[in-house]
């Protein structure tokens, strides 16, 4: 495992992000990792947690609607809560153009799961062994279309 160095944002030019796990992973370092890394990078987040329902996440993000939503999955099953999730998520109105990404250990036999995943709904995939930058490089980019200031300028 290797330490990449993060250039911290301005405040003002950061995202909403939810950050959450899924009904079936019980795993939390993860997500307080990228709590911790989105914040040093500008973003607001909110953190709920492990084991969430579909209908939770669905539930929290209509009402705060977060310009991003990071799915992280540990226990190698985020292919197949991942696409019932989005069948729930992008069936909201509300729900339907927010940006969702997912990542982490997302099958337990290993392989891409990339393809199933966009076709699902996702607008990005990160597979555990892709590293930081694929996910900097996502949120750059959704951070000069939010705010027209690119995540960490300043």
């Amino acid at each position: 495992m290797s330490i990449e160095a993060v250039q911290p944002a301005l405040p003002d030019t950061g995202l909403d992000v939810v950050v959450t796990g899924l009904s079936s992973d019980a795993h939390t370092w993860n997500l307080v990792y990228l709590e911790l890394l989105l914040e040093e990078l500008g973003c607001r987040v909110t953190n709920l947690g492990a084991c969430v329902p579909d209908a939770t996440i669905v539930r929290e993000c209509a009402i705060r609607r977060p310009d991003l939503v990071v799915i992280s999955s540990l226990n190698g099953h985020g292919r197949q809560d991942g696409v019932r999730l989005m069948d729930t998520f992008r069936a909201h109105a509300d729900l339907v153009t927010t940006p969702v990404v997912i990542g982490g250990k997302l099958d337990v036999v290993g392989g891409s799961n990339a393809a199933r995943l966009l076709e699902a709904g996702f607008d990005a995939v990160f597979e555990d062994s892709g590293g930081l930058t694929p996910f900097r490089t996502f949120l750059r980019t959704l951070s000069v279309r939010a705010s027209g200031v690119p995540l960490g300028a300043g």
